[in-house]
C-alpha cells in the first residue's frame, strides 16, 4: 500500500521537486502552499506523514505543527527550513517534530527521514496492538458444543469484510468476541476503535462518532477527530448499539451506507473505509416493534448475526473458566486457590444470571475474602447465599424485586417476565387459557412471550 505524504511549502519549485522525488520512491505526494490549506487537507482524508516548511506567509510552520500534534498526536511531521537555527530546531523538536532538515534539500536525507518516520509510526501502531492483545483475554474459554460452534462462526467470518451483529445478555462476552474477530481479521494491522453507545451522553454522541469543527458548539474549543475517522482502514466496534437515539441511528445509517460523513459544524464530506462490528444485549426485533430502533439500520448491521450462549447453557465450561480466572488473579498478586470437586459441581448447578462476568466477580470475591487455600462446597454455598447475591433463576431476584433495578425499562421487563411466568404456571403452560385469563389476544401474548424469551420449558 502506497503511503500518502503531505508537503506544505509556499515555494512552487520546492513543491514540484519534492513531488517528483516522492513519486519516484513510490509515495503518493499531496502538495499545498500554505499551512491553513495543509490543515484542511489533513482533516479531509488519510495522510501518513507531513513535510512542513517553517517560514510561510500567514500561519507559520511551528504554529501549524502545534495544531497538527494536538489534533493528530500519532502523525509524524518533518520540518524543513531555509533559515534553520539550533533554537528553531530545538523548538520544533519540543513541539513534536520527528525530524528537522535544512534547505537546500538533500534527496537522500529527505527519503531517509520519510522512511524513518513511517517506520516509527508503524512501530507505534504495532506497540498499541500488542498492548491491546496482552491487556485483553485473547480467546474464548470452553470446550462445550455451543462454544465450539461459536469459535467456528468467528473463524469463518473474521477473515472476510462482512459486518457482524453480536447479540447476547450482559456478561456473555460480546466485547471478547469482537476482539477475537479483530485479531483474526486482515484489518488487525490497525487497532480496533471501540465506542460504548450507552456510556456517551446523547448530546455528545454525534461529536464522539463523527468529530467536530472548532466552535461547532459550546465547549468545542478545538477541532476533534471522531471514531469513524480514527477507524479509517480499520475496524469500528459499536457496543450497545440498541441504546442509540433514533436521531443518531438515522445519521449512522447514512454513514454505514455511504462510508462518508460530515463533522459536527462542518460542511466537508469525509470518506472512510471502515468495517463495523456491533453488539447489543437488547431484543432489537422488539425494539423495532416498539418504535425504538430503525428496521433499516438493523438489516444493515445484521449481515452476519452471532448469538452468544448464556453461561447456564454451558455449565461444563465452568471448571475451565475457574482455572482461567485463577491464573488471571495470580498475575494481579492475589493468592491462587484450588476448588474441591463438590465446589465446582455446585457452581456448575448455579444459574449465573450475570453470566461470565458474574462468575468472575464471584471468584475474585472468594479469593480475596476466603483465607483457605482450597475452596469447599460449603464455602461456595455460603458466599452464594450472602445478602445481595442472587442464588437461583434470574427472575427470582430481579423480577421479584424490580425496584432494585435503576433502569426503568429493565425493571418493567423483569416484572412482566415474572408476572407472565406465574400466570402461565397457574394455567399449566396453556397460552390460550392464559390469554383469556389476562384479557389478551392469543397472538399478542405469544409475541410478548417471544420478546421476553419465555419458552414452554420455563413454565415448568
Amino acid at each position: 500500500m502506497s503511503h500518502t505524504i503531505l508537503v506544505i511549502d509556499d515555494e512552487t519549485s520546492i513543491l514540484e521537486s519534492l513531488a517528483g522525488i516522492l513519486s519516484d520512491e513510490g509515495f503518493v505526494p499531496v502538495c499545498v502552499n500554505s499551512a491553513e490549506e495543509g490543515l484542511e487537507r489533513l482533516r479531509s482524508g488519510v495522510v501518513d506523514l507531513v513535510l512542513l516548511d517553517i517560514w510561510m506567509p500567514g500561519m507559520d510552520g511551528l504554529e501549524a505543527l502545534q495544531q497538527m500534534k494536538a489534533e493528530y498526536p500519532e502523525l509524524q511531521v518533518i520540518m524543513i527550513s531555509g533559515h534553520g537555527t539550533i533554537e528553531t530546531a530545538v523548538q520544533a523538536t519540543k513541539s513534536g517534530a520527528f525530524d528537522f532538515i535544512e534547505k537546500p534539500l538533500s534527496y537522500d536525507k529527505i527519503v531517509l527521514a520519510i522512511k524513518n518516520g513511517l517506520r516509527f509510526s508503524s512501530l507505534q501502531t504495532e506497540n498499541l496492538i500488542l498492548r491491546q492483545k496482552t491487556e485483553r483475554r485473547p480467546s474464548l474459554t470452553g470446550n462445550s458444543a455451543v462454544i465450539q460452534s461459536l469459535r467456528e462462526q468467528i473463524e469463518r467470518v473474521a477473515p472476510t469484510e462482512a459486518w457482524v451483529l453480536i447479540r447476547g445478555e450482559h456478561g456473555t462476552g460480546k466485547e471478547l468476541v469482537a476482539q477475537t474477530i479483530h485479531r483474526l481479521s486482515p484489518r488487525n494491522i490497525k487497532p480496533m476503535v471501540e465506542v460504548n453507545c450507552a456510556a456517551i451522553p446523547e448530546e455528545l454522541i454525534e461529536s464522539e462518532l463523527f468529530g467536530h469543527e472548532k466552535g461547532a458548539f459550546t465547549g468545542a474549543h478545538t477541532y476533534k477527530r471522531g471514531k469513524f475517522d480514527q477507524a479509517d482502514r480499520g475496524m469500528l466496534f459499536l457496543d450497545e448499539i440498541g441504546d442509540m437515539s433514533m436521531k443518531t441511528q438515522a445519521k449512522i445509517l447514512r454513514i454505514l451506507q455511504e462510508q462518508a460523513f460530515e463533522r459536527v459544524g462542518g460542511t466537508k464530506t469525509i470518506s472512510v473505509d471502515v468495517r463495523v462490528l456491533a453488539a447489543t444485549n437488547k431484543n432489537l426485533e422488539q425494539e423495532i416493534e416498539d418504535g425504538n430502533f430503525r428496521a433499516d439500520l438493523f438489516w444493515r448491521l445484521n449481515v452476519v448475526p452471532i448469538n452468544l450462549p448464556l453461561l447456564r447453557e454451558r455449565p461444563e465450561d465452568i471448571p475451565l473458566l475457574v482455572a482461567d480466572f485463577m491464573e488471571e488473579f495470580s498475575h494481579k498478586g492475589l493468592s491462587r486457590k484450588s476448588f474441591s470437586a463438590a465446589a465446582l459441581s455446585l457452581m456448575m448447578k448455579h444459574s449465573w444470571p450475570g453470566n461470565v462476568r458474574e462468575l468472575r466477580n464471584f471468584l475474585e470475591r472468594l479469593v480475596i475474602m476466603c483465607p483457605d487455600s482450597e475452596i469447599s462446597d460449603e464455602i461456595v454455598q455460603q458466599f452464594l447465599h450472602q445478602p445481595g447475591f442472587s442464588h437461583s433463576a434470574p427472575e427470582n431476584d430481579a423480577a421479584l424485586h424490580p425496584y432494585r433495578n435503576d433502569n426503568f425499562k429493565e425493571a418493567k421487563r423483569a416484572f412482566e417476565r415474572r408476572y407472565l411466568l406465574d400466570k402461565l404456571r397457574e394455567n399449566s403452560g396453556n397460552i390460550s387459557k392464559t390469554a383469556d385469563t389476562l384479557g389478551l389476544e392469543r397472538s399478542h401474548l405469544h409475541k410478548k412471550l417471544k420478546a421476553l424469551q419465555i419458552t414452554p420449558a420455563d413454565t415448568g
